[in-house]
C-alpha cells in the first residue's frame, strides 16, 4: 500500500505550472488502465483554464489550494481550498481565479 503527500505534490505541480507555457500541470495520483476510479491533481495558474468540455462521467473536484470557478451550461460555483464540488453531468469549464491546485476524481462508466 502506498501513500501520497498531496500538499507536497501540489507544491511540485505549481512549480511545474509556473515553468510551463500553458500555465498548468497535472499528475494522475490513482487509477488508469484497469481502474474505475481515476484521481488527477491539476495545478492551474491564475487566469488559466480548462475550456468547456464534456462531462467525463461521475466526478468531483476538491480544491486543495487557491480559488477556482467551475462553470457549466446551467450554473457556476466559485470554490476555495477545502471545498468539494460535484461536477455536473453536462459541458463544463474550470478557471483559476488565483493559483490553484485541485483533485479531480472521476469514475469511469
Amino acid at each position: 500500500m502506498e501513500s501520497t503527500s498531496l500538499p507536497e505534490l501540489a507544491e511540485d505541480l505549481l512549480e511545474r505550472a509556473r515553468e510551463a507555457h500553458s500555465g498548468r500541470a497535472a499528475h494522475t495520483v490513482h487509477g488508469g488502465a484497469g481502474h474505475a476510479l481515476r484521481q488527477t491533481l491539476l495545478a492551474l495558474l491564475h487566469g488559466q483554464q480548462l475550456s468547456e468540455h464534456e462531462s467525463p462521467g461521475e466526478a468531483t473536484l476538491q480544491v486543495l489550494e487557491g480559488r477556482v470557478r467551475l462553470s457549466s451550461t446551467s450554473a457556476s460555483v466559485d470554490a476555495t481550498a477545502g471545498d468539494l464540488v460535484p461536477i455536473p453531468p453536462e459541458r463544463h469549464a474550470l478557471a483559476a481565479l488565483e493559483d490553484a491546485v485541485v483533485l479531480l476524481s472521476v469514475v469511469s462508466q
